[in-house]
């Protein structure tokens, strides 16, 4: 039975990736389809056989490098699993992908790598994340979904098509109402279009090409004036009737 994934890595260098990668394409591909030695060799195996059996079986390998990944002298042992484990996949034919674990760990460079490894400084890499982790994850899933026919029929997360006309969009930290749409009803806040003149959207008072005048016995007139004007000074008013008397 193919293993569709088989996962490289170096203990004490890009072994948490490693795990953190098993985990979630197992829980999204399902565990039969994912190969990490420490947790998919059963006791009593023998490992030298059932990794290189299990590289063989595999479409694709990810290679898990850690930030001092090429600095380790074993790279140049010929007996060193993790070099022999990408040697296989190169000699089968098969893909193997660079995962560089974390912000810190730069792509390969050849000048670094022993003779037999120098072409993975060549192949396309995909770098995963702790602080982005989910959506690198979710990305390199997508990605071997994409790839091998076995995983997309096996995803438990299937990605829709989006429709003729459908926009997806993402917003983070938003305080407030975030909207994308033509036309919307009810209480959204507020909505201004096509205004010609001053507009008040908050609170308070607003003053637009005018002096700021209150208080009792001021008066402003501005324009024609078509009627009476009446000025108000404050203290006792007079009833109007008394005036006829």
């Amino acid at each position: 039975m193919a293993n569709e994934v088989f996962i490289n890595y170096r203990t004490g260098d890009g072994e948490k990736i490693a795990g953190l990668l098993e985990r979630d394409l197992s829980h999204r591909f399902g565990t039969e389809h994912i190969f990490r030695a420490s947790k998919s060799i059963p006791p009593g195996a023998v490992y030298q056989d059932q990794l290189i059996s299990a590289v063989r079986r595999s479409s694709i390998v990810l290679a898990v490098i850690g930030e001092n990944w090429s600095k380790h002298p074993e790279l140049h042992d010929e007996e060193d699993w993790v070099r022999k484990e990408i040697l296989e996949a190169f000699t089968c034919g098969i893909e193997v992908i660079p995962v560089l674990d974390g912000r810190k760990t730069e792509r390969l460079n050849p000048a670094d790598l022993p003779a037999a490894l120098k072409r993975l400084a060549d192949v396309q890499s995909i770098r995963l994340d702790l602080h982005d982790l989910q959506s690198g994850l979710t990305r390199i899933g997508d990605q071997l979904a994409a790839k091998v026919p076995e995983l997309k029929a096996a995803d438990r997360i299937p990605q829709r098509e989006p429709e003729v006309g459908e926009v997806h969009n993402s917003v983070d930290e938003v305080r407030g109402n975030v909207v994308q749409t033509r036309e919307f009803t009810g209480d959204f806040g507020t909505v201004i279009k096509n205004n010609q003149g001053p507009v008040h959207a908050g609170n308070g008072n607003l003053y637009h090409n005018s002096p700021h005048v209150s208080g009792t016995g001021a008066t402003y007139i501005a324009g024609d004036n078509q009627g009476g004007v009446r000025h108000d000074f404050g203290g006792s008013r007079r009833n109007e009737e008394d005036d006829e008397r």
